[in-house]
């Protein structure tokens, strides 16, 4: 009976430490505001390495989905990114994040013809929080040492249209992108060949239907690209909870240069 209690006093020990790791990991990305030019203010978090001032990171930008924008600048740390701060990959894979948090009722990319539309087009003009996402990148880049040869961004669901705008927007600024659930101007597909990607999607997501990554895909061979395209069988809208949790995602990513 003693030793039976003992194994349920130790077993509940473990869990309420391993809850409280889990609880304070948001604790490692610092809340920080940033207000762009046209004074739009964008909150984000940012993850740091173990900073060495004698080396340069990689940055790696950050989309979240529609249901995590707000303005509690901590809802977007909800699904994805905590993978860029496991002990393992801040171990192996050391780098700067960002993760912004888009305005309610705003979105990052900015098409035509509805996001659900395979023929939807690039608007001229970014979004708003597009526009101080890449004003943030830039100040980044200035105050620290950021590897300007390996800036990466991912995003998903509204974060992965996110992805493809911003590749599409501004093509000699990212060395990758792995955009999941998402969608974009399959037209542009030759001005962004040249940019390493891999995307993932779900097999029977009903929100974001994964014919938009498949036509993405096809597209970007047309246009002599080699993207990586991963469709998860069996699965719906949270394709992002399989691909940020693979390795070889994550390997593949830290990989890439300009």
């Amino acid at each position: 009976m003693k030793k039976l209690k003992l194994s349920i006093v130790f077993a509940t020990l473990l869990i309420l430490l391993s809850t409280s790791s889990a609880f304070s990991q948001p604790s490692l990305f610092s809340s920080n505001k940033f207000v762009s030019s046209q004074h739009d203010t964008l909150l984000y978090r940012m993850l740091f390495p173990d900073y060495d001032t004698m080396r340069r990171y990689p940055l790696v930008v950050f989309l979240h989905g529609s249901g995590e924008r707000g303005h509690d600048n901590e809802a977007q740390l909800k699904w994805g990114v905590m993978n860029f701060a496991t002990d393992y990959n801040m171990k192996m894979h050391p780098a700067i994040v960002i993760a912004p948090q888009c305005p309610d009722t705003m979105r990052w990319s900015n098409f035509s013809n509805g996001l659900s539309q395979g023929d939807m087009k690039l608007l001229p003009a970014p979004s708003r929080p597009m526009n101080a996402l890449i004003e943030l990148i830039h100040e980044t880049m200035k105050k620290f040492r950021v590897d300007s040869t390996r800036i990466y961004i991912t995003g998903l669901s509204m974060g992965g249209y996110g992805t493809f705008d911003a590749i599409m927007r501004y093509p000699h600024l990212f060395a990758a992108a792995v955009p999941v659930c998402g969608g974009g101007d399959v037209s542009k597909a030759p001005q962004i060949a040249h940019i390493p990607m891999w995307i993932f999607t779900g097999a029977e997501d009903p929100a974001v239907t994964p014919v938009l990554s498949v036509k993405m895909a096809q597209a970007l061979m047309q246009a002599g690209a080699h993207p990586g395209l991963t469709q998860y069988p069996e699965t719906g809208h949270f394709s992002w909870i399989a691909a940020y949790s693979d390795a070889m995602m994550m390997e593949w990513l830290f990989r890439q240069h300009l």
